[in-house]
């Protein structure tokens, strides 16, 4: 039970500090609202012609893929390390079989729609 108390201890530490940070910044910082500083502007330019541009779905495909294999990675890397443990036993194991054919199998997905090519 105490690492729990200790989890929730950490947990409600932070929300304090952020909250405090919040109210801090509410109460100290100046406020002089006026129309040029509500007009929308980006990176100090002011916004000429429509908000929409295009941009090819491709590289979200490649995020989406590095985030896949980052995840498989934080899972993999740390049960790899304790896998002497003799306590782990067969279910470990038949657990990261699972895992890792879902991996195999959203990597098949994503080339059998050509996803990886690099053209």
């Amino acid at each position: 039970m105490s690492g729990y108390l200790a989890v929730a201890a950490v947990l409600g530490a932070g929300v304090l500090l952020v909250t405090a940070a919040m109210v801090a910044r509410r109460l100290l910082a100046p406020r002089a609202p006026h129309a040029a500083k509500l007009t929308t502007y980006e990176s100090g330019v002011d916004p000429v012609g429509e908000g929409w541009a295009q941009t090819k779905v491709r590289y979200f495909v490649f995020s989406f893929l590095y985030v896949v294999f980052a995840v498989d990675a934080v899972y993999l890397f740390p049960w790899a390390t304790v896998i002497r443990d003799a306590d782990l036993g067969r279910a470990s194991l038949v657990e990261m079989a699972v895992f890792i054919g879902v991996i195999v199998l959203g990597l098949a997905h994503a080339a059998r729609r050509g996803l990886l090519r690099w053209v």
